[in-house]
């Protein structure tokens, strides 16, 4: 049991600095990003836990499924939210998003049918550049 809540730990250190990392690629910080129209983006970036049983053990058609839901979902809602990618683990799917707010992640989710059992906003980029 203690083994697996320190392979948890290390895997929670390793997505948030895989989400940030992520964030620092695509802009040097989150109020600096622009919009198509030259406005200031106001999108946040968001790590999202998910506790789905069973999940590292999906079929790729399953998965499949699961992003085209998630995908139309976001279509319908518009640019305010924007799914970046996931990492699956045996029994978590940890979902990384940029979006204006912490209430589109939820309404993404009821539509979707998807639980949110923790939503962590990125707050700072460091990535082995910040080391230099």
């Amino acid at each position: 049991m203690r083994k697996t809540s320190i392979q948890l730990g290390i895997l929670m250190i390793g997505l948030l600095f895989s989400a940030l990392t992520v964030k620092s690629q695509n802009s040097s910080s989150t109020e600096s990003a622009k919009t198509t129209d030259g406005t200031k983006s106001d999108m946040k970036t968001y790590v999202i836990e998910r506790n789905i049983p069973g999940a590292g053990e999906f079929s790729a058609e399953k998965l499949k499924a699961i992003s085209q839901t998630s995908c139309t979902v976001l279509k319908e809602m518009g640019p305010d939210i924007q799914w970046l990618h996931s990492y699956v683990t045996d029994n978590k799917i940890f979902c990384v998003y940029k979006a204006k707010n912490i209430e589109l992640l939820k309404e993404h989710a009821q539509r979707g049918g998807f639980p949110i059992n923790a939503v962590y906003e990125v707050e700072t980029v460091i990535s082995p550049e910040t080391a230099k």
